[in-house]
């Protein structure tokens, strides 16, 4: 495949990875969102500052230094380059990085608790381990990036955070991959908050996360 196509199924994974969720139901009010995907190990695409309608004609190409390198960002887009990026160059296995605004996960964020994993579809689709929290820096700023760079080193198993009155951070193989484990962590949220109601969530037993892979590798041999 060229690069030239390579690049065309990324955008078009985008524009679907937004579309998902959008059909999920677990964007905020305002729809704010911003969807990246990696290139190679120094360009990436990235959404230009709005997600809803999105097509892939309108994707810009950025590289990790912050260049854009084809199409156009607006300010808001420009500003969150380094957070991408962070993930990119800590993670050489992650193709994919969003960023949404999910209010129940964001509630998690702006207390500043961990969203532990207490639902299946989260072990399922990738985090089996809380989702930490990083210390809130201004948006896009060198302490927000560090502070992002910091966790991914002490949790080399995590695949997603969460930006201190902010908002969420999931990243994974690809961008369907990653919107998976975005709703997951969502409704994981929501769970845990209708749960407080009700006498509080409960941790998994222990070995579930075994178990869980073992049935799906029953399912996909």
């Amino acid at each position: 495949m060229s690069d030239r196509d390579a690049g065309r199924e990324r955008a078009d994974q985008l524009v679907a990875a937004a579309e998902q969720l959008f059909a999920a139901g677990v964007m905020s009010h305002s729809g704010h969102a911003n969807l990246s995907a990696r290139l190679d190990g120094e360009r990436l695409l990235l959404t230009p500052g709005f997600v809803r309608g999105l097509r892939p004609e309108q994707l810009a190409t950025v590289g990790f230094d912050g260049r854009v390198l084809a199409g156009e960002l607006q300010s808001v887009s420009a500003e969150i380059i380094a957070m991408h990026s962070a993930v990119y160059e800590h993670r050489p296995h992650v193709g994919a990085v969003i960023h949404t605004h999910s209010p129940a996960a964001t509630a998690f964020a702006v207390a500043h608790r961990p969203l532990p994993c207490r639902t299946e579809p989260m072990l399922r689709f990738g985090q089996a381990e809380d989702v930490p929290v990083v210390p809130w820096g201004p948006r896009g700023s060198d302490v927000s990036v560090r502070g992002i760079a910091d966790v991914l080193h002490r949790r080399p198993t995590t695949a997603a955070v969460l930006l201190a009155n902010h908002g969420l951070l999931v990243f994974g193989p690809d961008a369907a991959a990653t919107a998976h484990l975005v709703v997951a962590i969502e409704e994981s949220a929501e769970a845990e908050i209708a749960a407080a109601a009700i006498g509080g969530a409960v941790d998994f037993p222990p070995g579930a996360q075994e178990a869980v892979r073992a049935a799906i590798s029953r399912v996909a041999s």
